[in-house]
């Protein structure tokens, strides 16, 4: 595998230090059946994408380390939009069919496919009209969170108002906003800062305590400390730039942490490089507060030569320019070949 500095240097909350770390490739996706890769998940000895297409087929392509189609899970519903993937503890992948570039669907969905295929469908409404949508998070107590891709103004995250179900569309409320700012970072399918900015995909970490959005060009991790998903896509986040990928979409957490990241190639080539960050669960869990006595601050010996039992938890629970952007809404619209879920 080959290392790659990063361009530019990892944006701490404010006040930390910068640090640098390292993307590497770790292997070439070529299969033309992932040439619009979209969505990732990983359980650490596989990969499970999902191509950004519509040909009347949930298709969820299982893949090795080498990047090579082991198996397709083919469920039997026909999707509008597949834009992202998540896979839960129990081995569900959940499929975010939330995709609208022309603002034009009624309700969004999300399909929850076992690994033999079956699916549930849930539809969902959005509370204040349309929304064009690319990254699904689902925290540690199972419930999904959608962010959308706005050009202009803040990305917003929606979850549903009560419980899934299959018999009624389930409606969605909206519970917070994410503020992302534009970036140098090279990358994304046009050369306009906007681009670095729109949310395309999201990861949440195996223990829930940290959560990723991307956009064409950075990566943006959230901790989590507290299980409030919500709360925390409002404070501030680690970045981490994902220079070069030409249409960055797909992104994951391996369960140690290693962040994973890899773009489309249907129109800018014929392959794409899955690449990982080492550790990148890491840099956004901050770390157990330390404090230092001098002698004179130190208390004096007790009488009772038994040592004390130290407290052992964790201090942080695990828990399971308006013209610009109508052209950009124009470049950015993909080939229309959906159709309604």
């Amino acid at each position: 595998m080959r290392a790659f500095l990063l361009v530019a240097s990892l944006m701490v909350t404010a006040g930390s230090a910068a640090a640098e770390p390292a993307v590497v490739d770790v292997c070439a996706v070529t299969d033309p059946r992932l040439e619009e890769l979209s969505g990732l998940a990983s359980d650490g000895a596989r990969l499970f994408a999902v191509n950004d297409s519509d040909n009347g087929r949930l298709q969820v392509q299982v893949l090795d380390r080498t990047c090579a189609i082991t198996r397709t899970i083919t469920a039997p519903n026909n999707p509008f939009d597949v834009e992202d993937l998540a896979l839960s503890p129990d081995g569900t992948l959940w499929a975010a069919d939330t995709g609208d570039n022309g603002k034009t669907r009624e309700t969004v969905a999300l399909h929850a496919v076992s690994p033999d295929g079956s699916a549930r469908l849930h539809r969902l409404t959005y509370p204040d009209g349309k929304h064009d949508a690319e990254a699904l998070l689902i925290d540690g107590s199972g419930i999904p969170h959608i962010v959308t891709k706005e050009t202009i103004g803040s990305a917003l995250v929606y979850r549903p108002a009560s419980a899934l179900s299959e018999d009624a569309p389930t409606p969605l409320e909206q519970v917070a906003r994410v503020s992302i700012s534009t970036t140098d970072t090279p990358g994304g399918p046009l050369q306009n800062s906007v681009v670095t900015r729109l949310v395309t995909g999201g990861a949440m970490a195996r223990d829930g305590r940290v959560a990723a959005l991307r956009t064409y060009t950075d990566a943006y991790l959230f901790p989590v400390p507290d299980g409030d998903l919500a709360k925390a896509l409002e404070g501030e986040p680690v970045r981490v730039p994902l220079a070069g990928e030409a249409q960055g979409e797909a992104i994951a957490f391996d369960p140690d942490g290693t962040l994973l990241s890899a773009s489309e190639f249907g129109t800018a080539g014929t392959s794409s490089t899955l690449r990982a960050v080492a550790g990148a669960a890491a840099l956004a869990v901050p770390p157990a507060p330390t404090t230092t006595t001098t002698s004179a601050d130190a208390p004096a010996a007790a009488d009772d030569t038994t040592p004390p039992t130290g407290d052992t938890r964790s201090p942080w629970p695990v828990v399971g320019g308006g013209a610009v952007a109508l052209v950009l809404v124009g470049a950015l619209v993909r080939r229309s070949r959906r159709r309604r879920a």
